[in-house]
């Protein structure tokens, strides 16, 4: 398509999330193709990214999952170079990976989320299962995927999921966190434009909703319509919405969530860079609102634009 120019699509990265960002990068590359985007490969892992000036980048479809991709580092790379990127500018891109700093936006604007706090040593151990109690969740503050979550339901484990967030696969340390746990049905609501697409359910196997599950298994069933009544499925649209306009964020994301047995819910983080895999939820609710992949996939490229609004 001659509007959208000479496309580059972010891909790879050096985050933690590099293997998915490559799926989610092939699958939008073939997407693009197929609908006659003049669309390529970019990976800033393998070359500097000013060479997409050089090349005549005229949008990026940023799918970079976690790290410099997600965090503000590589919109703030591309707003410098007058590149429109899809998804969300500097701000709500740096606030939005960060999760402490998304709780405490949360938190002044209403927006349900579970207690939490940062974590820096193993020795507040003890203080933290005070103030949040048992089981809770402990997990890196600007990671994707569950990647370097653990959930502890006893006092002698805390030490060890500490290090867990702490020090990443790859070596590197992290801020870490610790979140109460909230028992209750998981949902993801995404968000297109200014509009909240169908909940999905999820039913994760003992095991967890964890990395190798999330993308690299069958063992978690996917339920989309969520079967809720309409009007709570709707209340929890506007919740996720006002949640992404309190964070500044634009184009699309998608909102992990907990759904209790009394009916209340608290939003867990917000992701500015979903996942567009096979396994990926975005698709799945783009699908149910009658949107195929191809369709999405240029719907966002067509919100791309550079600076904060």
């Amino acid at each position: 398509m001659k509007e959208f120019g000479k496309v580059a699509v972010l891909m790879g990265g050096s985050s933690a999330e590099r293997e998915i960002s490559l799926i989610s990068g092939k699958a939008v590359l073939d997407a693009l193709v197929a609908g006659g985007v003049a669309a390529f490969a970019f990976d800033p892992a393998a070359e500097p990214i000013w060479r997409l000036a050089e090349a005549r980048a005229d949008r990026v479809f940023n799918i970079l999952h976690g790290g410099a991709g997600e965090d503000g580092t590589m919109q703030g790379a591309l707003d410098l170079m007058g590149i429109p990127y899809t998804g969300s500018g500097v701000l709500a891109s740096a606030l939005a990976m960060d999760k402490v700093r998304t709780k405490w936006i949360w938190q002044a604007a209403g927006v349900p989320t579970p207690r939490s706090r940062r974590v820096t040593s193993v020795a507040e151990g003890p203080a933290v299962i005070a103030e949040l109690g048992l089981p809770l969740i402990v997990k890196p503050v600007r990671e994707g995927s569950s990647i370097g979550l653990t959930k502890v339901t006893r006092a002698d484990q805390f030490a060890a999921a500490f290090e867990a967030a702490h020090r990443l696969p790859d070596g590197r340390g992290t801020e870490v966190m610790a979140e109460e746990f909230v028992a209750g049905v998981e949902l993801t609501a995404a968000v297109l434009g200014r509009a909240p697409l169908p909940l999905v359910r999820i039913e994760a196997p003992e095991s967890g909703y964890d990395y190798q599950n999330k993308y690299f298994t069958d063992a978690v069933r996917y339920h989309c319509p969520a079967g809720l009544p309409a009007d709570k499925e709707a209340g929890i649209g506007r919740t996720v919405l006002a949640a992404f306009d309190a964070l500044g964020c634009r184009g699309w994301g998608r909102a992990d969530l907990i759904l209790r047995a009394d009916g209340s819910y608290s939003l867990l983080e917000m992701n500015t860079n979903p996942g567009m895999t096979g396994h990926s939820l975005v698709p799945m609710a783009a699908r149910a609102a009658g949107i195929g992949f191809d369709e999405l996939v240029l719907a966002i490229l067509a919100e791309a634009r550079c600076g904060q609004n």
